[in-house]
């Protein structure tokens, strides 16, 4: 059997006040993938996730999600239908501990949702000893886990991940290399990522953007080995 899209977007533009931010986004994200999207800082792809789940609404094209047609719903709709975003300030509550961090992103209580979050404290161990803590007193890689994990505990069919390795440490890059890893066995990822090395790693296919529009596409191995793609769109090999 093909591989099932899970989410299309086609001609997606979205303007954010007076700013034609996106021109023409087309996406097809297939199911149990690792899809990065890629590009220069400003190319507007962190507009392109929030678009999707709706929180930056487009103004025309459209998103499908798992068959259903979701552009022009409230995001909370859009979550409760099974996507779920990280966004790249983290969106964790500081003056919350831990534990209370996950039980507020829970819908219900129950014991696949309890199991789920057993689960995700087995991918990240360091979050075990810190339930009981306030989640501004973790360090920058513990908040990122943190974030992740809160949008795992609902069973997400999709998850849309902005820029975790984000002033991380590359010892805690390779930590979320091997979480996402392990993520996507349970729940497709679409990963925006500067960090052209965690990109690479856990990435299967992969769409670029500039200039809010998606310029190419393909495997993510061809692209590694694609020095001139590299350089034209994500300035990679050249001396600043």
């Amino acid at each position: 059997m093909p591989d099932k899209v899970i989410l299309k977007v086609k001609e997606m533009e979205t303007y954010i006040g007076q700013y034609h931010i996106l021109q023409g986004i087309n996406l097809e994200v297939l199911e149990g993938y690792v899809t990065v999207l890629i590009g220069r800082n400003g190319a507007g792809k962190t507009t392109t996730l929030r678009s999707i789940i709706g929180l930056t609404p487009p103004s025309q094209g459209s998103v499908e999600f798992n068959g259903e047609m979701i552009h022009g719903l409230p995001p909370y709709v859009i979550a409760r239908k099974g996507m779920a975003l990280v966004p790249e300030d983290q969106g964790i509550f500081s003056q919350l501990t831990v534990e209370e961090n996950f039980k507020i992103a829970m819908y219900k209580e129950d014991k696949q949702t309890l199991d789920r979050k057993d689960w995700i404290l087995d991918i990240f161990p360091d979050l075990k000893p810190k339930l009981k803590l306030k989640a501004g007193s973790l360090s920058g890689g513990q908040k990122q886990m943190l974030s992740i994990s809160r949008s795992l505990v609902n069973n997400s069919k999709l998850l849309l991940i902005d820029e975790p390795s984000k002033g991380l440490a590359p010892i805690m890059v390779e930590t979320l290399a091997n979480a996402i890893k392990q993520i996507k066995d349970h729940t497709t990822v679409v990963l925006v990522e500067q960090n052209f090395w965690l990109a690479s790693e856990v990435g299967e296919r992969y769409y670029i953007i500039d200039d809010g529009q998606t310029v190419q596409e393909g495997v993510m191995t061809d692209l590694v080995n694609d020095k001139v793609l590299q350089k034209r769109y994500l300035g990679i090999g050249t001396k600043e």
